[in-house]
């Protein structure tokens, strides 16, 4: 097949213990899936039927990284996030069946220019600017799924510049993995190489230029990502 220019290189996240990489199609992501993170950010935190969002597949990129502060933002956040990477496709997929599509698990950062995505939500427009640009989701490497302890039960941290900011148990999900998975998959198709962030706890805040940020959901995955100059 020709193309009228070079196709874009395949996105793609490193992979625990292995040379070989996880390409990455989609990144869905979940809203407001912990208690308290939604009563910080003003919502109602009932059992509502949980929605999603989604970041272009290359926004997706390794860890330890350096990050620019990203453009036409003064309020960049960090919101530390469990990252489910689905192996094996399918619709309507039953929630006692997501676990046989994942391939593996690991954690993440849904980076959010949270100014543009207030102004978003008060003019009811689309978050895409405040949520889906470049660099916006840092991923630890992958761990597959046999290795993986607990998609139920684990601590979720993030830390700025060695102080704990976020701090909670993946046990407090609204909806829990096999949920929003099956959920998901009545809206969409889901394919191999698709990512799902399954949403951040509360204790979101404000990262500066040269902050280091690290995090980790145990038994999982860690993370470290250092904040830039400006782009």
């Amino acid at each position: 097949m020709a193309y009228v220019f070079p196709a874009p290189p395949q996105a793609s996240l490193a992979v625990q213990g292995s040379d070989a990489r996880f390409p990455v199609r989609r990144i869905f992501c979940v809203g407001r899936n912990y208690e308290a993170h939604a009563r910080e950010m003003g919502n109602d935190p009932d059992r509502e039927p949980p929605f999603f969002f989604t970041k272009p597949a290359d926004a997706a990129c390794d860890t330890p990284c350096t990050i620019p502060y990203p453009p036409l933002t003064n309020d960049l956040h960090h919101e530390i996030e469990l990252v489910i990477a689905i192996g094996k496709g399918g619709a309507n997929i039953a929630a006692a069946d997501v676990m046989n599509h994942i391939w593996g698990a690991s954690v993440g950062i849904d980076l959010t220019r949270r100014d543009l995505q207030a102004e978003a939500k008060a003019t009811r427009r689309p978050w895409d600017w405040g949520k889906a640009f470049d660099l916006s989701a840092p991923i630890a490497p992958l761990k597959p799924i046999a290795g993986v302890p607990s998609l139920t039960t684990a601590r979720i941290w993030l830390a700025v510049n060695g102080e704990v900011r976020q701090d909670a148990d993946i046990a407090d999900l609204i909806w829990p993995v096999a949920d929003h998975i099956a959920t998901l998959s009545e809206a969409v198709t889901l394919a191999p190489g698709d990512l799902v962030m399954t949403g951040t706890p509360a204790g979101v805040d404000a990262l500066l230029e040269g902050d280091v940020v690290t995090g980790g959901v145990d038994g999982i995955a860690t993370l470290e990502v250092t904040i830039g100059s400006r782009a």
